[in-house]
């Protein structure tokens, strides 16, 4: 398009001669311009140059709006800048962003030998670093496992202060830094003029600020912009951002990457990523890494030093999976799927490099969940025969009969608890299931076989429930029971230790402080850990210990274990994250139990909300208030409960009787405030999430969760099983204070079913396993790369890391030796190898 180029030029050029004055051709720049961007579009060579004639179109008819001679002169030198880069970008290819392409396997030659140490100066910080000894980019893979391990400084440019920096997020050697991939990228060979997008599509666009303003709402702050490329205009909006109002000004160039979505009939962005428009990407036409930053490190800056890592230490990382394996599975070698994973040459390449890294992540996970499998059952367990007449015995002590998937259940773990070796078994029910029965009838066989049981539960109010209804369970066949948390008064922790150690104690349940180091059995033969998803490997492992070395020091049989939760999990995600337990489900709901009716209300409907729960007490049920989730500490949250406590109480609901619950509290306060409430001497239970288990009041048939939308379908649907317990109709009323698409779908679901196994398939799909487990287990490997929702490639993985360890469980043969290191090093980061 060199003529419309050179017009624009001349143009310009006489533009600057007249003084700004908008007078460089008749009518103005404005009519100059709609006449140019025709001719122009026309000439265009490729997507970069349409990408260029529609920023220039922008500004040629902001031109004559532009106030005084300065502004109109920085534009026309930006204009002069644009047209020169285009030039530059004709001659020659950027070298950071537009790597040569490289053969997935090149011919090998000898490498050139490394010179010796020499000093290097940091481009940042202008100091001398440490000798190193720099590297000579090979064609071929040549493991180097030693230079990996060196700090990120020796790499050319990056010294103390960009080394400070990427610490800062977790990277200190140069093997850390490869595995720090791009959270995004932008795709400059897919760029879209925003005339020509559609609902639903992920895209990139370009295009010009034309306002950005920020607009304060009752429950949040919203970051409102139109954007516009030349081919039309679209709003883009960020909520809870008040801080991009600053950033994102009016005139600025932008790069938008994300979902198109649609309000009110029109094309919108919510919440997109987004970058100032750097010109180099644009020229050269490729697929642009997108890094996560920390304070002080740029995006640029950040692209240069993964380039050169990329570049010249990918090739050095050591491949561990066998050949056999990724012949089979067609899987990139390691060097080159991390070259591509940063810096791809094509969509395919991207996607092809991501399925390697996904799959390592996954096949080290099942790896080590099948050698901590092994180590449970690396002992012989206790001997525990199934002894029907005391399973008689204990059934005709219910008030109730047992459902056919109770009845199965027990058989699965009477079956494994008669077997040499130790149980390792999940069970999995939704709220009200009736998975404690299960686990009373495991503690009666155990018991009447003479050896002692433990129930581990995450809070003091859950231990104290369990204390409360296994105690009137257990209680007519003798079975002595304790229970020690961490407010036990200390006379009575001791007793409960000497019980322990002589035996007199059959059963204790508790918290984490049943791990503590003075707790000793005479004869464990159980360990029960409700709500699993609370746990880790390293505490189901502490509590096993606790059966290995009895008081005397002799070697004991491990105990069985059996791990509960309420948290349904789809099967293949449980054997995934669970690998290392047999899975027994309750998929049966005790018969009875009402469906409780579950209603979706918007922040205008809260009177008739409240309205509705003061009718329900008159007639004298009782009800749960929910506080809205608050992220930044319990202490915050326990502020806002207690104020939240206080409005309601005064201005709410005056003539009733409200309580109290929240995690701040000390322990005997909450143990007051659920006794009261039990008892029925309060009205309303206000609480946070720390209810979401274990607490169960059969005349409470009202949950009214306020901020519904801030939770997830799982923690929602453990709130709503708090209630429906008894013979009464029972409510859940949902009031949301902000609605996105997430949110919405999530509170459609809990309107429509009960069913917990359906939710939790509906939480996996819109929030994905990292947020729908929340904050990261302890005992589960952080994944960088891999979804667990990905389930084609867990059971790929699974089948493989199945195969690898019937044939190499120890992976002591020399194609596994590398293998070993990198379980080792893959689970050492969960703190559950030692």
């Amino acid at each position: 398009m060199d003529k419309a180029i050179n017009s624009l030029y001349r143009v310009l050029d006489l533009e600057i001669k007249q003084g700004y004055q908008d007078k460089a051709v008749v009518g103005g720049i404005r009519q100059f311009a709609a006449f140019w961007i025709s001719q122009a579009r026309e000439q265009a060579v490729d997507e970069a140059d349409k990408a260029l004639v529609e920023q220039i179109a922008e500004s040629l008819m902001d031109y004559s709006r532009l106030p005084g001679v300065e502004a109109r002169a920085e534009l026309v030198e930006g204009l002069k800048e644009k047209l020169s880069w285009r030039e530059e970008r004709l001659k020659t290819p950027d070298p950071v962003i537009a790597p040569a392409p490289q053969p997935e396997h090149p011919p090998a030659r000898t490498p050139t030998p490394p010179a010796p140490p020499l000093e290097v100066t940091s481009a940042d910080d202008k100091e001398p670093q440490q000798k190193i000894t720099p590297v000579v980019e090979m064609e071929v893979d040549q493991p180097d496992p030693e230079g990996l391990r060196q700090s990120v400084s020796a790499l050319r440019g990056v010294g103390q202060r960009t080394a400070e920096q990427l610490a800062n997020m977790g990277v200190n050697t140069i093997a850390e830094l490869l595995y720090v991939f791009p959270r995004r990228y932008d795709d400059y060979t897919l760029l879209k003029p925003i005339s020509q997008l559609s609902y639903g599509e992920t895209v990139t666009i370009i295009g010009t600020v034309w306002e950005t303003r920020l607009r304060r709402t009752r429950s949040k702050q919203l970051v409102q912009s139109v954007v516009s490329d030349g081919t039309g205009n679209i709003d883009v909006t960020w909520f809870n951002q008040p801080w991009l109002a600053d950033k994102i000004l009016a005139g600025s160039q932008i790069v938008l990457s994300g979902k198109v979505d649609q309000f009110l009939g029109r094309l919108v962005f919510q919440n997109p990523d987004w970058e100032p428009l750097a010109m180099e990407p644009l020229r050269t036409r490729r697929i642009v890494p997108v890094y996560p930053l920390t304070k002080g490190l740029a995006a640029h800056r950040m692209r240069e030093i993964m380039k050169q890592a990329s570049d010249i230490w990918a090739p050095r990382l050591p491949e561990p999976l066998p050949e056999l394996i990724r012949d089979r599975r067609n899987l990139y070698k390691l060097s080159f799927a991390v070259r591509q994973a940063h810096f791809p040459e094509s969509q395919e390449s991207m996607h092809k490099a991501r399925r390697r890294l996904i799959f390592d992540e996954l096949f080290l996970l099942q790896l080590g969940m099948l050698g901590l499998r092994r180590d449970w059952q690396g002992a012989p367990g206790v001997d525990v025969p199934t002894d029907i007449e005391a399973l008689k015995d204990f059934i005709r002590t219910l008030p109730f009969q047992l459902t056919a998937a109770q009845k199965r259940v027990i058989r699965e773990i009477a079956a494994d608890i008669a077997e040499p070796l130790p149980m390792n078994r999940l069970l999995q029910g939704d709220v009200g299931s009736g998975k404690t029965v299960i686990a009373a009838a495991a503690i009666v066989l155990v018991v009447r076989a003479g050896f002692q049981a433990v129930l581990m539960a995450p809070t003091e109010i859950l231990a104290d429930q369990h204390y409360r209804s296994l105690s009137q369970m257990l209680g007519e066949l003798g079975i002595s029971v304790s229970v020690l948390t961490g407010s036990t008064p200390a006379d009575e922790k001791r007793e409960i230790y000497t019980g322990l150690i002589d035996g007199s104690i059959d059963l204790a349940i508790g918290t984490h402080a049943l791990i503590q180091e003075g707790v000793r059995f005479k004869g464990l033969g159980l360990a029960i850990i409700d709500e699993q998803h609370r746990f880790g490997v390293d505490q189901r492992k502490a509590l096993r210990d606790k059966g290995i070395a009895s008081p005397d020091g002799s070697k004991q049989p491990n105990p069985h274990l059996l791990v509960m939760s309420a948290t349904p999990i789809p099967r293949t995600l449980a054997l995934s994250l669970y690998g290392d337990l047999d899975l027994s489900i309750l998929d049966e709901m005790p018969p009875g139990r009402e469906e409780i009716k579950t209603r979706w209300l918007r922040p205008g409907e809260r009177q008739r909300a409240y309205a509705f729960v003061e009718s329900q007490i008159k007639k004298g049920r009782q009800a749960f208030i929910i506080c809205p989730l608050v992220e930044e500490s319990d202490k915050i949250e326990a502020k806002a409960a207690v104020e939240e406590y206080e409005r309601l109480q005064e201005q709410i609901f005056p003539n009733l009787k409200l309580g109290l619950l929240h995690g701040r509290l000390k322990s005997s306060e909450k143990e007051e405030g659920m006794q009261a409430f039990y008892k029925g001497q309060t009205d309303i239970l206000v609480a946070t999430s720390v209810i979401e288990v274990g607490i169960d009041v059969p005349n409470s048939t009202i949950m009214l969760i306020e901020g519904a939308n801030r939770f997830g379908l799982a923690q929602l649907h453990q709130f709503r099983g708090r209630v429906g317990r008894g013979e009464h109709q029972s409510y859940c009323l949902l009031l949301s204070d902000e609605i996105s698409g997430d949110a919405e779908e999530r509170l459609s679901a809990m309107e429509k079913t009960n069913d917990g196994f359906i939710l939790a398939e509906k939480d996996l799909a819109i929030r994905g396993p990292g947020e729908f487990f929340g904050r990261r287990q302890s005992g589960i490997p952080e994944l960088r790369m891999a979804s667990l929702m990905d389930l084609e490639m867990l059971e790929i993985a699974r089948e493989e890391a199945k195969a690898v360890f019937e044939a190499d469980p120890n992976l002591e043969s020399p194609e596994h030796l590398l293998l070993q290191t990198k379980v080792l090093d893959f689970w050492q980061k969960a703190g559950d190898v030692s």
